[in-house]
């Protein structure tokens, strides 16, 4: 393995995992500094939630799947056997991460969480700054100038 690519301490937890510890936190910071939500803002913010959280649970499940067909890892640090490009791939190179967003909001909006959904930035700028350019540099180690096209023609993120 390149000196780019070494494994980062925050590669040691699972992506999803950085996302529920955050979301614990804001949980700890509302009964600590409970945020005054109007009822009329939580009563929308409730059918909001459940939508968000199936979308992200649909898209999640649909990534994982094609994974599992492909027969390829979805363990960040893993070594890809297959380079995913289509379904959600076409749109954003990480729709697993987009699916974790989506459900993280769906939930705090469900619940009704203002600190958790201010939270939010925090799990997505780590995977976006340390996680992603990792598996990143990985993909372009095994997969070359098949990825770089791929990289030249789809998002990161939306």
């Amino acid at each position: 393995m390149t000196a780019a690519v070494q494994v980062s301490p925050v590669m040691r937890l699972p992506p999803p995992l950085l996302f529920v510890v955050t979301f614990f936190a804001g949980i700890g910071l509302e009964r600590l500094v409970p945020l005054q939500i109007p009822s009329s803002v939580a009563a929308v913010s409730r059918p909001i939630g459940i939508g968000l959280l199936a979308c992200g649970v649909l898209l999640a499940v649909a990534c994982v799947g094609m994974f599992l067909v492909g027969r390829t890892t979805i363990v960040p640090h893993g070594e890809a056997s297959r380079l995913i490009t289509h379904g959600p791939y076409r749109l954003t190179r990480n729709p697993m991460y987009v699916s974790l967003a989506l459900t993280y909001l769906g939930v705090a909006c469900m619940l009704v969480q203002p600190w958790s959904l201010l939270l939010l930035p925090f799990p997505v700028a780590l995977v976006n700054a340390i996680v992603i350019p990792f598996e990143e540099a990985r993909l372009r180690e095994i997969f070359g100038d098949e990825f770089r096209q791929y990289c030249s023609q789809v998002r990161r993120w939306i």
